[in-house]
């Protein structure tokens, strides 16, 4: 994956409107879903796609660094080489001084290559500096957008339990109407009057065959005694 790519779809991804493309989807909670599987794997990619682009970064500077160092040995070869130069050419010594002279010449030439070398290298260095950070502000982008997509998810999924509960909750209530005549409660309740009627209806004729046996007690001690008084007048 190159750098522009990742870049291209990291800026894609963030100004993605969650809201719009839930308003489209015939199941909000299963394409929320996809798109974070799918938001994880795009920041996954783009992870290793900005590690490698700072990693070449990393390489750009150091051999920037190496070049600046290499200008700056190389002109401190040269400067005492000229030195050698003077101080033997002072002594009488023109030959030797020649040499160090053509010594320090070549460290100059050196020093001017890295120095040249150095300067090519800044513009890319600048350049690759700015994608960087273009890359890293859309990788927080996307990890911003993927905490944006689970805390709705989560918070559809909670919405989507409590009215599953609501409706669970209305459809109990609706099957249990206790002014109804015609539900079971108000039937047993009507079993239970019938029964107590059967009860008040067998104490009454307990009561009434009681009284009449009673009554029939009387009427024996009624015939009883006119028959002692009959025996009396006879007597």
């Amino acid at each position: 994956m190159t750098k522009q790519t990742v870049l291209g779809r990291a800026t894609q991804l963030a100004k993605a409107n969650i809201n719009a493309l839930l308003d489209q989807a015939e199941d909000p909670q299963k394409m929320l879903d996809q798109l974070i599987r799918d938001y994880s794997n795009n920041i996954e990619e783009a992870e290793e796609a900005v590690a490698a682009t700072i990693g070449n970064l990393r390489l750009m500077e150091q051999d920037h660094q190496e070049d600046v160092e290499a200008a700056k040995e190389w002109g401190g070869k040269a400067l005492a080489a000229s030195r050698k130069a003077d101080e033997l050419r002072s002594g009488g010594q023109t030959a030797e001084a020649d040499r160090f002279d053509n010594l320090a010449k070549v460290a100059l030439g050196r020093q001017l290559q890295s120095e040249k070398e150095a300067r090519t290298a800044e513009p890319t260095i600048a350049a690759q500096t700015e994608v960087v950070s273009k890359l890293r502000t859309g990788l927080d982008q996307m990890k911003g957008k993927l905490g944006e997509l689970r805390a709705k998810r989560d918070e559809l999924v909670a919405r989507a339990r409590s009215a599953q509960a609501q409706n669970t909750m209305m459809d109990a209530v609706k099957s249990i109407d206790v002014l109804d005549p015609t539900s079971e409660l108000s039937r047993f309740e009507e079993k239970v009057r019938r029964e107590e009627a059967r009860a008040m209806g067998k104490q009454e004729l307990a009561a009434s065959s009681l009284d009449a046996q009673f009554e029939q007690l009387d009427g024996v001690g009624d015939r009883a005694e006119i028959e002692a008084r009959l025996a009396a007048l006879k007597g």
